[in-house]
This record gives C-alpha cells, structure tokens and sequence, in this order.
C-alpha cells in the first residue's frame, strides 16, 4: 500500500508541501449522474420547471464549485484554474441526467477533488432545483474518469 501523502509520519493530518513540483499541465475529468422520475426529466429538458434553468444553474454551480474546492476540502490547495467545463447529458431511457465536469490548471498539484466537486455540486443543483417535484431523486456514480498531468501520469478510469 502507497503511502497516504495527507499524513505526516506521526499520522497527523497535513497539507501537502507541493513547492518542489514542477509546473505542469494537469487536467482531471469527472463524472456522475442524477437519477429522477419520468416527469421530472421532462420538465427540466423541456424548460418547464418554476425556477428556471435548471441546467445553467446547475452548470454556474459546478464552475463555482470547482473553483472553491480548497474552501471545502479541508487539505487541498488554492489553486489559479485555467478552465472549467460542466457538461449535461439526460438519459430518457434511465431517466437520468449524466453530469460531467473537466478542470485544467498549470500547476504543481492536480484537480481532480475540484472536478470530483463540479460533478457533486452540480447534480445537489438539480436536485435543490427539482426538489419540489421530485424529492426521490438519487445522486450517485461520481467517480473520477481521468487525469493527466504530473509525476503520476495518466489515469483513465470508468
């Protein structure tokens, strides 16, 4: 088993000194899905619900969220983000909706917690949205799908 880089050799909790890394490149895709009933899919696709867009709510959430994961996540770094995007595909057939979010960064430490919080901000976005038509709704099946970027490399995961 690897070493878990959030303790010290005391076993405390600590940020990681990322000083010594270099620059790079880093990119992280993350993905996850809302599911809902029938209805509720409808009105959202459709632009019918009482609040408004729920998609670009959900999408303004999740670049929002991105950007303040460090604010969130007790030992991640602040970090100067290059890009955000936040990607909806409904799936009638599982009356779902697949959220997507990919983060980009130059820098010395990688994005995936910011992307893995677009996917899971977004999705309580549609379910806050929703929630008076569908409080049965079920987020779930975030996961990271890949990264790049750093001494670690590539992953490709889903």
């Amino acid at each position: 088993m690897s070493k878990l880089t959030h303790l010290d050799d005391k076993g405390h909790a600590r940020m990681v000194d990322v000083s010594a890394k270099d620059v790079t490149t880093r990119l992280a895709t993350a993905r996850g899905r809302i599911a809902m009933n029938a209805e509720t899919l409808a009105m959202i696709t459709e632009g019918r619900t009482k609040k408004g867009d729920v998609l670009a709510a959900a999408r303004i959430a999740g670049i929002m969220a991105a950007k303040k994961t460090h604010e969130l996540i007790p030992l991640c770094h602040p970090l100067l983000i290059s890009g955000v995007t936040v990607d909806f595909t409904p799936d009638a057939k599982a009356s779902a909706i697949e959220v997507e979010a990919t983060v980009k960064v130059e820098g010395k430490t990688g994005v995936e917690m910011e992307a893995l919080t677009a996917v899971s901000v977004a999705c309580l976005t549609i379910y806050d949205m929703c929630k008076s038509a569908d409080r049965a709704m079920r987020i779930g099946d975030i996961r990271l799908i890949e990264k790049s970027g750093g001494k670690s490399g590539h992953f490709t995961g889903d």
